[in-house]
């Protein structure tokens, strides 16, 4: 049985009229960049997160970038966050040319530690980048009552998150000072390529992303602002309008197969610390299932034998990357995002996942360790 990590596919046959008669829309309509397509899209998703503000860019990380150069980072400015995340979490502090600040995650979540980001909080730090990493919600109360005191904005890293609620039943992107979104296709909310969002709760930054997303101008053609071109493109903002209802039932599909997983990896006998599994909480949305084991490229292999898709998220800790060295970190710096490396392997959970695959593939695990 083959069961591939992402089959894209399947939740395409169930929307495919429905995406091409928005796509003709766009299309007869001739209107490709911004416009009212995404104004509409903007708005459905500034309801859905319970926010004010929603502005639409070209891609999730440069939704991090339009939000960092928004605080106008300089040289010398610090910006703390996760040294276990995508690249693009401390890609865009350095493309600023400001300094990634890292703080060790908390082993069970692999979200950043509160406390440990609280220390590292210094004169030079100018905002701190929380990541919602696999669908689960950092722990937003600590690292706000962390910066409260000191004016220090948190920018959320929600590119993994749509849709995922914290133990307080807020949304993520929609209690710091910005929350940044990812529609690249393999997200729970996929576009048809690269897409983003930034959600904002404040009035004047969201009218300064909005300028800073069209080369900073405001009438066209006259600059007060160096920004970029950030633009999210009408198609993609009319697919996703098609996508976003259907949001909340894939999620809730992805949680029963989580627990699905949880359930059969017990009956397997391999929750005695072989596999170790995440725990359920209410609000994670499951962009990934990541599962920790002490072998993890040998299983990888032997799950790839038997036709099963797994991916590492992520095989190299962000403070041990080559372009990163002049930072002057080292292995041991930070244990525990360096073990999570070690020990991460995604399984499938897309929504449309059979209870015959899960089967599978759990089975597969087990005999990986007879």
């Amino acid at each position: 049985m083959r069961v591939p990590l992402l089959d894209l596919r399947a939740q395409h046959d169930t929307l495919r009229d429905d995406i091409r008669v928005a796509i003709e829309r766009v299309v007869e309509s001739q209107h490709f960049i911004l416009g009212p397509e995404v104004s509409a899209f903007e708005a459905d998703v500034a309801r859905y997160c319970g926010v004010p503000h929603a502005i639409g860019v070209s891609s999730g990380t440069d939704a991090l970038l339009v939000a960092l150069m928004a605080l106008d980072l300089a040289p010398g400015d610090e910006v703390v966050t996760s040294p276990f995340s995508f690249f693009a979490t401390a890609g865009v502090i350095a493309r600023l040319g400001a300094r990634p600040v890292f703080a060790d995650i908390d082993p069970a979540t692999f979200n950043l530690d509160a406390a440990a980001a609280a220390a590292t909080i210094a004169p030079a730090t100018r905002a701190v980048l929380p990541v919602h990493l696999f669908g689960r919600c950092a722990d937003m109360d600590l690292l706000l009552d962390a910066v409260a005191a000191r004016g220090i904005p948190i920018i959320e890293d929600a590119a993994q998150a749509i849709g995922a609620t914290d133990a307080r039943g807020r949304a993520a992107g929609s209690t710091g000072l910005a929350g940044c979104f990812s529609f690249f296709p393999s997200k729970n909310l996929g576009a048809f390529g690269d897409a983003g969002l930034v959600t904002a709760r404040d009035d004047a930054f969201a009218d300064l992303l909005r300028i800073l997303r069209v080369h900073g101008s405001r009438p066209k053609y006259y600059h007060e602002r160096v920004g970029g071109n950030f633009r999210i493109d009408a198609l993609q903002a009319a697919v996703l309008r098609v996508k976003l209802p259907h949001l909340d039932a894939w999620s809730a599909a992805r949680r029963r197969n989580a627990d699905r997983y949880r359930a059969l990896l017990a009956e397997a006998r391999l929750d005695d610390g072989r596999v170790i599994a995440p725990d359920d909480v209410p609000g994670h949305i499951y962009n990934q299932f990541v599962i920790r084991v002490q072998q993890r490229d040998a299983l990888r292999d032997h799950l790839g034998a038997a036709g099963i898709g797994t991916e590492v998220y992520y095989p190299v800790p962000l403070h041990l990357q080559v372009c990163f060295r002049d930072l002057g970190h080292g292995p041991g710096d930070f244990p525990a995002s360096e073990a999570a490396a070690r020990e991460v392997l995604a399984l499938p959970i897309y929504p449309e996942l059979t209870e015959e695959q899960q089967a599978w593939v759990v089975e597969s695990i087990r005999s990986f360790f007879d």
